[in-house]
């Protein structure tokens, strides 16, 4: 009869090769779920902005259609000044425009330019980042470029300093096609309700960007690569002229213009690949009048000829 200390000796090599695949198992899903939460990036819409010439008419527009908007200061880069319509989720709508008695040539030298002097109206949009160098090193992993983490700030009226970080993705002018990487350096309430409350409670935030592109079959892999995405819903919509992309579960819905002299063609042709429109979340039922029906619910269009630019309601659920 072998020795009790043998006996052991036989047993711990045994019990160690059946613990070994468990154990390779479980490192194995550590390591799996670490690259499965580094692949798709939450887009959590931090703001979406809308450019024009003129910072007063802007906001009497949007005033006009029951959005009230606060003055947050001129920016630090002597071009532009911002009004934002805050919302309770914490996003906020950003009216951007030109500075009086602005720099010309910082003017010239913003990447929004050509929508302010354009009055193009929705120019670009921001997505929240935690950790911005995570999040860039997740997109360059992916194969993108992006640019130099950049610091920028503004004064607020009442003298308070506001200040944040941004990265962005190298394709076209920044936040027009993909998001902006954005991450507050002062308390973000700072810089996104400068009273302290949100400016309306009759919606609950943003909820949708709809950027015009030129190819919508490119235009959906280049999203499907950059945040993991799987493949969207499509629709026409006869009453935009335009075939639509929605990627469930995120703000994204993609347009293509059925024709080059569609309204949304025109634009992307002047404008670029870049949002064309943006839809807030309404704290309850919506008005019935110019409505799309979008993937199996509805957007209530305000008045564009009033506002200036499209911006929709969506009912909540």
């Amino acid at each position: 009869m072998p020795s009790m200390s043998l006996t052991r000796s036989r047993i711990k090599p045994a019990l160690r090769s059946k613990r070994a695949p468990m154990q390779l198992l479980r490192r194995l899903f550590t390591v799996c779920a670490a690259v499965s939460a580094m692949g798709a990036a939450e887009l959590a819409i931090d703001h979406v902005t809308v450019a024009g010439k003129n910072l007063e008419m802007m906001r009497a527009a949007l005033k006009s259609q029951g959005i009230p908007t606060e003055f947050g200061g001129q920016h630090n880069n002597h071009a532009t000044q911002m009004a934002l319509a805050s919302f309770p989720d914490g996003s906020y709508l950003e009216l951007i425009a030109i500075q009086p008695h602005a720099d010309l040539a910082a003017v010239d030298a913003h990447p929004w330019s050509k929508f302010l002097r354009g009055n193009a109206g929705p120019c670009a949009f921001a997505v929240r980042a935690a950790d911005i160098g995570k999040e860039v090193a997740r997109l360059q992993a992916a194969g993108f470029t992006l640019s130099e983490t950049e610091r920028a700030g503004r004064t607020r009226p009442d003298g308070t300093k506001v200040e944040w970080e941004t990265a962005d993705i190298h394709y076209g002018p920044r936040g027009s096609f993909y998001p902006f990487l954005i991450r507050d350096i002062t308390p973000r309430e700072n810089r996104a309700l400068p009273s302290g409350k949100p400016t309306t409670e009759k919606y609950r935030g943003v909820s949708k960007v709809i950027i015009g592109v030129q190819d919508l079959d490119a235009a959906i892999a280049r999203y499907r690569r950059a945040y993991d995405l799987g493949e969207p819903r499509r629709q026409p919509d006869p009453d935009w002229k335009a075939t639509l992309a929605y990627f469930e579960g995120t703000p994204i819905v993609l347009a293509q213009g059925l024709s080059a002299d569609s309204w949304l063609g025109r634009r992307v042709s002047e404008f670029g690949e870049a949002p064309c429109a943006f839809v807030l979340l309404a704290k309850g039922s919506v008005s019935a009048e110019n409505v799309s029906r979008w993937f199996g619910g509805f957007i209530s269009w305000s008045n564009s000829e009033k506002l200036g630019w499209r911006l929709g309601v969506e009912p909540s659920k």
